[in-house]
């Protein structure tokens, strides 16, 4: 059968397959998709049988659905450092999209409009030429992702994509894409040699272009006939094997990830789940795999071995025990072989035989880059909090981390000191800080344990005394009945001792009449703005970093700068990850720091892409063997990636203070750069304008 004398614009979708072969099609078709849909109700009932979930993932479900709509089909979260992997996905989704779409109004067109209805065919004419147009150009498109994606894993062999976990599924989904990419253009450059190069086929601009190169090389009608039947049934049964394993290897993540958008909790990592109040010890964090949640599986589907997450883990990149993607995969594969039948074991333990070590859990920063870098949202720190429960209960934490938890029980912070010298730094002060248990004010200043307690960071402490006395800021603090803000405590995985620090800090400022809370630190930031509310209803007050509060102060022209004082100096702006990934915040600092004239060079890694301090999560307490410390490496950053020759590393939280100044010593920088807060270059600003109105008006004092 030949198109030389077609009347119509269209062409024959069975061309040389018989009646017979077109209703083993159909019957294929339907086993495939029976096989499918199996596949995705069996996942169905899995999640079902998955443990509820602590916050609610189907509220305001449109919103939801119109999010994930838009994150996924912009590609929004591909792009995110990675540019390059940003547009491959787009290319191969929007490709594969187009082509399911366009299948899906072949099949309308072939099956319910002229056999169940009985009209006549709309794919003729005009509508054929354009559909054929649009399905070669975004087959192309689809092709040349596929095409950069076989390149960066076998050309480049990029790392993140090689791991423990990558095996046959991986080579078998790309290769199969591949395949049915060109499989499809060679199948239509076989169907234009056989039907004689009808002339409206030129739309179909690859496929004409391929079978020109047949012709070319000499194939003519009948070989075309004969090698297309071949190329038919093999392009259709790899269509149809696709299709059926769709819900059970790599490609179910074309559903799932989906679904874990829209499920995604906006808040995750920021803030954690509740202890049940009624859970004994034996049923806190992970213990078995019936403790898995149904959102907690419907992450480990999600995962697409990407390692985006991997590649953004400053633990991995420091040499520690710690790979996200392969914790997540680990947790997966467990729970698959239980389904299998496999034998229970320890979710997380140190030594002996468990999913994950106690090492990987205690390398973790808490830093949530792996999250901010997953595309498809996945929730790494819930599922790290889970595991860090479990070896808080069985008394498997470090000692370091246990000796911290114990003085802040017994004394209500980290050090151990005693609660009264908690205002000591207010000593050396030539003003009384005001006492808020004692008088009204607008600002309820939270120290915090570092800027309390350890030398250093009691400068910090003085430096934003110093400012809201100098911009006449209402304010005061808790003096003794401050604690430990509890931030760090819960992520090490001590729920029950944050509970305890929430309701006594709540019960503290509820003595106090204050209408505003501002935090030195970003962790105690985070964690009443975000956690404390979800503790106890009553925590309704406004949050703010100190650095939020100075813009205000400095816009408001309550400092009197005047954006030239330090103008001689270079600096860059280190973004501390529970300001800035947790919550947002990346401009309040830098325009703080424009403000007292310096130069700001950013690093190359900066705002949501920060590389982490390494005191998050516990670290600060703990001594980890690494090849390179995170803040020797990202003190390094500084001196040698960033341009402008940088004279002072800038932070805003003083567990960062505190961790490079670690850093400078451990990798010898001490004699290259200096660490300063922001608050310590606000003063310096200060100093500076009043040594410059001094010395004008020395003069005329003389007179």
């Amino acid at each position: 059968m030949v198109f030389a004398a077609q009347a119509e614009v269209t062409r024959e979708t069975f061309w040389t397959i018989s009646p017979v072969g077109e209703a083993l099609f159909y019957g294929l078709a339907a086993i495939a998709s029976l096989v499918f849909l199996y596949g995705v109700y069996d996942r169905f009932v899995r999640y079902a049988h998955g443990g509820a979930d602590p916050f609610d993932r189907l509220s305001d479900l449109p919103n939801r659905i119109v999010r994930a709509t838009k994150v996924v089909f912009t590609n929004e979260n591909q792009f995110k450092r990675d540019r390059y992997a940003g547009v491959m996905h787009g290319l191969i989704m929007w490709g594969f999209l187009t082509l399911l779409i366009g299948t899906t109004i072949l099949a309308i067109d072939m099956d319910i409009w002229t056999k169940l209805l009985s009209q006549e065919s709309f794919f003729v004419g005009d509508f054929y030429l354009s559909y054929s147009f649009v399905m070669d150009f975004m087959g192309l498109a689809f092709v040349v992702g596929v095409g950069m994606a076989l390149w960066r894993r076998y050309g480049v062999r990029h790392p993140r994509l090689w791991g423990k976990h990558t095996g046959f599924e991986d080579a078998a989904f790309v290769w199969t894409l591949f395949l049915l990419g060109v499989g499809g253009y060679v199948l239509e450059g076989v169907r234009i040699v056989g039907t004689e190069f009808p002339p409206f086929e030129t739309v179909s601009f690859v496929g004409y272009f391929v079978a020109v190169v047949f012709d070319t090389a000499g194939m003519g009608q009948g070989l075309a006939e004969t090698l297309y039947w071949f190329g038919w049934w093999s392009h259709a049964l790899l269509a149809l094997a696709f299709v059926a394993a769709v819900p059970y290897a790599k490609p179910l993540h074309m559903l799932t990830s989906f679904a874990n958008i829209v499920t995604a909790d906006e808040k995750a990592g920021k803030r954690l789940p509740k202890v049940p109040a009624d859970a004994s010890p034996d049923e806190i964090g992970y213990v078995s795999e019936d403790d898995f949640s149904w959102k907690a599986m419907l992450d480990f589907d999600a995962c697409t071995k990407c390692g985006r997450c991997s590649d953004a883990c400053p633990a991995k990149a420091s040499g520690r025990n710690l790979d996200p993607r392969d914790v997540i995969l680990d947790l997966k594969t467990y729970r698959d072989s239980i389904a299998d039948g496999g034998e229970s074991i320890d979710i997380v333990a140190d030594g002996g035989t468990s999913v994950i070590a106690s090492e990987s859990m205690e390398s973790c920063m808490a830093c949530m880059a792996c999250m901010d870098a997953c595309p498809v949202e996945i929730e790494h720190l819930t599922h790290f909090t889970h595991m860090n429960r479990r070896l808080t209960e069985t008394g498997q934490q470090q000692e370091p981390v246990q000796e911290a938890m114990m003085n802040i029980f017994s004394n209500g912070n980290a050090f151990g000191d005693p609660q009264r010298k908690r205002p000591d730094w207010t000593d050396d002060l030539d003003f009384e800080v005001p006492d808020a248990r004692d008088e009204s004010v607008e600002y309820l200043w939270y120290v915090g344990d570092y800027p309390s307690y350890d030398e250093r960071n009691r400068a910090v402490a003085r430096a934003m005394a110093r400012i809201f006395e100098e911009a006449g800021v209402s304010y005061g603090i808790l003096y003794e009945d401050e604690q430990h803000d509890g931030n760090d405590v819960r992520r090490v995985g001590e729920e029950g001792l944050f509970e305890m620090l929430v309701e006594d800090n709540v019960a503290a400022m509820a003595d106090c009449d204050f209408e505003k809370i501002v935090c030195t630190d970003p962790h105690s930031y985070n964690t009443f703005k975000n956690e404390y509310p979800e503790m106890d209803d009553s925590f309704d007050y406004p949050v703010f970093h100190y650095t939020q509060l100075v813009e205000e102060l400095v816009d408001g022209g309550r400092l009197g700068l005047s954006g030239t004082e330090l103008s001689a100096q270079t600096v860059t702006y280190h973004d501390p990850c529970h300001l800035g990934r947790y919550n947002g915040e990346y401009e309040a600092p830098r325009e703080v720091i424009r403000a007292t004239g310096v130069s700001l060079a950013e690093m190359p890694r900066n705002r949501d892409e920060s590389f982490c301090c390494g005191g998050g999560g516990g670290g600060l307490w703990l001594d980890q063997e690494e090849e390179s410390k995170p803040s020797e490496e990202r003190l390094r950053e500084a001196l040698e990636d960033t341009t402008g020759g940088v004279e002072r590393f800038v932070v805003a939280c003083p567990m960062c203070a505190t961790m490079y100044e670690d850093g400078r010593k451990t990798g010898d920088y001490e004699d290259d750069i200096d660490v300063v807060d922001i608050s310590e270059l606000i003063v310096e600003a200060l100093d500076e304008k009043a040594g410059a109105v001094g010395s004008e008006t020395t003069p005329a004092s003389a007179d």
